[in-house]
């Protein structure tokens, strides 16, 4: 498939005299396609779609990424016009290096909100899968919600079939479906793990959308930020690769929800 990671960012022009709009655009792989600057008077989805559509030629691609939250409004109106659907990931590797490079990659990012009480489940705990047995685990259950993009495949990503992958089960209860529906809408990225400070709590944080992050849970217990720490020494080994499962409960029997996961890169 021909994806294109695209990014439309205003700037200050040389002589600070007036801002300037930057396009960019790569494919997965890091190459660039487009590059091509505007000023503010120009800066719209009619403009940015004619410098893709240039670029392309006659072989427009399958999909857009975009991963900045205030560029997706408008390219989305350019996928509508070029007929050619916008996914709104954090998931642009190659465009994010290719914007390091140039130093114009800055997000803000809210503070974690906390999740509604009427989400939480029963309980929680870490768990670890080897990563050979971690797609085949769940390839063949039926589980209602089940995330697991060909790229945060292990065998894609290299990973030895031994490694340790980490995880996070949460035992839903009565709660088990509206948890995992809510994650679904929530768009998962990453379950990241805020050390204990000072006199402050250590947490779990969901990583999810384009910039939103929400509290899963806090906690002081000793032995849990033991295991936290473990956590996030295997998330290391494990190229950020993780995951979360919701069930209604530690029988095994039955999943409602699995997410493949990967820290923000």
């Amino acid at each position: 498939m021909n994806i294109w990671q695209v990014d439309f960012y205003k700037r200050p022009s040389p002589n600070d005299s007036e801002v300037v709009w930057e396009l960019l655009a790569c494919d997965r792989a890091g190459t660039v396609i487009c590059n091509e600057t505007c000023p503010q008077s120009q800066a719209n989805a009619q403009w940015v779609a004619a410098q893709l559509q240039q670029a392309a030629g006659d072989t427009l691609p399958d999909r857009i990424q975009v991963f900045r939250p205030q560029s997706s409004g408008i390219l989305t109106l350019v996928g509508e016009q070029l007929n050619v659907p916008i996914e709104a990931t954090r998931r642009t590797l190659a465009l994010k290096r290719e914007l390091e490079k140039r130093g114009e990659i800055q997000l803000k990012k809210p503070p974690p909100q906390a999740l509604p009480d009427r989400l939480w489940g029963d309980s929680w705990r870490f768990v670890t899968l080897p990563a050979g047995e971690l797609i085949e685990t769940f390839r063949d259950r039926a589980i209602p919600i089940l995330h697991t993009p060909e790229d945060l495949n292990p065998l894609t990503l290299g990973i030895a079939s031994a490694t340790p992958i980490p995880g996070i089960i949460i035992y839903g209860g009565r709660q088990s479906m509206q948890l995992a529906r809510w994650l679904q809408e929530a768009q998962p990225v990453a379950i990241n793990y805020i050390p204990t400070v000072a006199e402050e709590s250590g947490g779990l944080v969901l990583e999810a959308g384009l910039v939103d992050r929400w509290i899963l849970v806090t906690f002081e217990d000793r032995d849990v930020a033991q295991a936290a720490q473990g956590y996030n020494q295997r998330l290391k080994a494990s190229q950020g690769l993780h995951f979360c499962l919701v069930q209604p409960d530690d029988s095994g029997i039955t999943d409602t929800g699995f997410w493949l996961l990967q820290e923000d890169r």
